[in-house]
């Protein structure tokens, strides 16, 4: 390596141990990482601008600034009290209806958003039971991470993989919605396994019976509103092959429509978006255009074509478990801002790069199941946790965690080679 490939990796792995350590913030990190970058020399202000990806951008904000206003309706709330009124008070169908929704709007909304939406509902209702919450936090963890594989804009590793490949929201449905749906399931039979038979009866069923969920309504034409717009939004992504029109703008467009309809205070909308991580995104963006520019990139992508000896089920298996192992441990937002030009290039190189991309999706987004800092949405709903006085230690988590990452990636594997073979 020269002296400007050096120089771009260590600041690269310094931004990463910071990170990881948590020594500073992550936001202060990627920018400080992404002005080493201009400082040293290996950008300039203009090219660094040139790696920030603004279809990823767009469309984060959109769908925070969507959420921001759907919220203010008691939307989730009233669907959450529904939902275990439903199981009757049951404490392990109440687990595996609240899994079941958080994945599902983990799907459909970025799974932060899920977690910080389902979590002060699933204390409120373990509350009712009596119950110990922290079982329920850590099925909905990983739920949130699974569903959020599912689709373009369900986990935002995914919006970035998209962007890059131009991959619609139908592509990502058809290719990764079947191994979520079979790890989805298999994870519910060793959550049955594990918490489901020591789960207490329904003593406490008559609380949860008397809770109303009408009160959870704020605004009840709002919410009405919400249901028709987030059908809106559904359906233009689904079908965005065929009107042609770029997912940044159908989340755009849906968050200002609903800003106009909804008529709740702008301000607080647009503060309620999480400006941290869209700026730790911009950050990050900066920091891999370094690597890129460089030619580390480039080099990586040589190593696995030489390691993989052009074979593209193996090249298939070595990202999906890289990938996995890699954001159990990273976040896999720098992670895959890392890939992304990496299998840009073995495509120059002329390997089929498709299968890679579905392979990095699911790698990335289910390896986040396998530490409590392996996703942002791990991190968020432990921290509701800890503040409900119910701490959830790294140890805890990936005694349980981790193996059901490794079991999960395992089932995608073999999906992968079925399909790709």
């Amino acid at each position: 390596m020269d002296t400007s490939q050096i120089v771009a990796l260590t600041i690269f792995a310094a931004t990463m141990i910071l990170i990881m350590t948590e020594k500073i913030h992550r936001v202060s990190a990627a920018i400080a990482g992404s002005l080493a970058m201009v400082l040293t020399g290996i950008l300039t202000i203009e090219s660094g601008m040139h790696y920030i990806d603004a279809e990823t951008i767009c469309i984060l904000v959109g769908m925070m600034l969507f959420v921001g206003v759907v919220r203010k309706s008691g939307l989730f709330e009233y669907t959450a009290i529904l939902a275990a009124k439903l199981a009757k008070g049951n404490p392990w169908i109440v687990m595996v209806v609240f899994v079941l929704i958080t994945a599902a709007l983990s799907a459909f909304l970025d799974n932060v958003t899920t977690v910080l939406l389902i979590g002060p509902m699933t204390y409120a209702i373990t509350r009712a039971m009596r119950i110990n919450p922290v079982p329920f936090v850590m099925t909905q963890i990983m739920a949130s991470n699974i569903g959020g594989t599912a689709t373009l804009i369900g986990d935002p590793p995914n919006i970035m993989i998209g962007s890059a490949a131009d991959l619609s929201f139908m592509d990502f449905i058809l290719n990764v919605g079947p191994p979520v749906l079979m790890v989805l399931g298999a994870v519910i039979f060793i959550f049955y396994m594990i918490y489901g038979r020591k789960l207490p009866g329904a003593e406490h069923m008559k609380e949860i019976m008397e809770m109303d969920e009408k009160t959870a309504i704020h605004d009840r034409k709002l919410m009405i509103k919400s249901v028709v717009m987030i059908c809106v939004l559904v359906v233009a992504f689904v079908f965005q092959s065929v009107i042609g029109l770029p997912s940044a703008f159908i989340a755009l467009a849906c968050a200002t429509i609903m800003m106009i309809i909804g008529r709740q205070n702008i301000d607080e909308i647009v503060a309620s978006v999480e400006w941290p991580t869209i700026v730790f995104f911009i950050g990050l963006f900066v920091i891999v255009g370094g690597l890129k520019e460089t030619g580390l990139i480039d080099l990586l992508a040589n190593a696995i074509v030489d390691f993989t000896a052009g074979n593209m089920l193996l090249t298939i298996i070595v990202i999906l478990w890289v990938s996995a192992i890699m954001s159990s441990f990273l976040d896999n937002i720098p992670f895959v801002a890392t890939m992304i030009p990496l299998i840009s290039s073995l495509g120059a190189m002329g390997v089929e790069i498709m299968p890679l991309w579905w392979a990095l999706s699911l790698g990335a987004c289910i390896g986040g199941n396998g530490t409590l800092i392996g996703a942002s949405a791990n991190v968020v709903l432990s921290g509701i946790s800890a503040r409900e006085g119910h701490p959830i230690t790294f140890a805890q988590y990936f005694k349980v965690g981790f193996p059901i990452m490794l079991i999960s990636v395992a089932i995608c594997m073999v999906y992968l080679i079925l399909r790709y073979a």
